[in-house]
């Protein structure tokens, strides 16, 4: 039987009297990458914060590597945040560190390594997401979207993950640099780090990346399961909301053009 990463059941999270989370249930295998979508507001970023151990939730049970975390100190957390790479939905650098800089911060952070070891592993997680070495002394200023997202996996990749979560990882980028990062999500899965959650509103992103997807509506899964099948089929929610994200992204590619 496959290792189970995550395990989730009947999450709930409110913010005030705002219900964000209605009971949502869901398993990540390990090597699986399951991608959660829903519009803005729907609640995607907060399940990807619960499992990142960040925000706590008010009801439910959460099992990530083996242990319920729901419950968890910051101090117990450490230990499994370590085993998973983060990547923001803004990549989230350093204004002010060099890539260099940034990449290099987990490994400063979580880490012993000496500074010759830093430098080789910064390096080859650039390469991995297709930078050079010439970009170690830019600052994230200096560069495009899309090089800031792929920066923001390479941190991501330098603790060597055995997950990783993304928020909304082609946010904000035009269907060139779009597809760039989905083929690059989907390439990661060859030894880098194979068991992956990811939320968005791409459609695109979740056809090429996603074993399994998620539909979050109104704070619960309209639907879960192959990609093929949610984004195929005929849940007139699932389709409605997949109507309206195909319609942004072409405005999106628009406007860029």
């Amino acid at each position: 039987m496959t290792e189970a990463i995550v395990q989730a059941t009947e999450l709930r999270k409110n913010f005030d009297t705002n219900e964000v989370l209605r009971g949502v249930s869901f398993v990540l295998a390990k090597g699986e990458t399951l991608v959660v979508m829903g519009g803005s507001g729907a609640g995607k970023t907060v399940l990807l914060r619960l499992v990142a151990g960040l925000i706590r939730p008010d009801a439910g049970r959460l099992r990530v590597f083996g242990r319920n975390i729901e419950n968890f100190s910051e101090e117990a957390l450490l230990p499994l945040r370590r085993r998973m790479g983060y990547v923001f939905q803004s990549a989230a650098l350093f204004d002010s560190l060099s890539v260099r800089e940034n990449v290099a911060y987990p490994l400063r952070e979580h880490t012993s390594l000496g500074e010759a070891e830093i430098d080789e592993r910064v390096i080859r997680n650039l390469s991995v997401v297709g930078l050079s070495s010439d970009v170690l002394p830019l600052l994230p200023s200096e560069l495009s979207g899309g090089m800031r997202k792929r920066v923001g996996i390479a941190r991501a990749l330098s603790v060597e993950p055995e997950m990783l979560l993304f928020d909304e990882p082609t946010a904000g980028l035009d269907p060139t640099n779009s597809k760039l990062v989905a083929d690059l999500m989907r390439d990661l899965r060859g030894g880098v780090c194979d068991t992956a959650m990811v939320v968005t509103h791409d459609v695109e992103l979740a056809r090429t990346v996603a074993d399994r997807v998620a539909v979050l509506i109104q704070g619960r899964f309209a639907a879960l399961g192959p990609a093929d099948e949610v984004l195929s089929g005929h849940n007139p929610a699932v389709q409605a909301f997949l109507a309206g994200s195909s319609a942004e992204v072409r405005a999106v590619g628009e406007a860029s053009r």
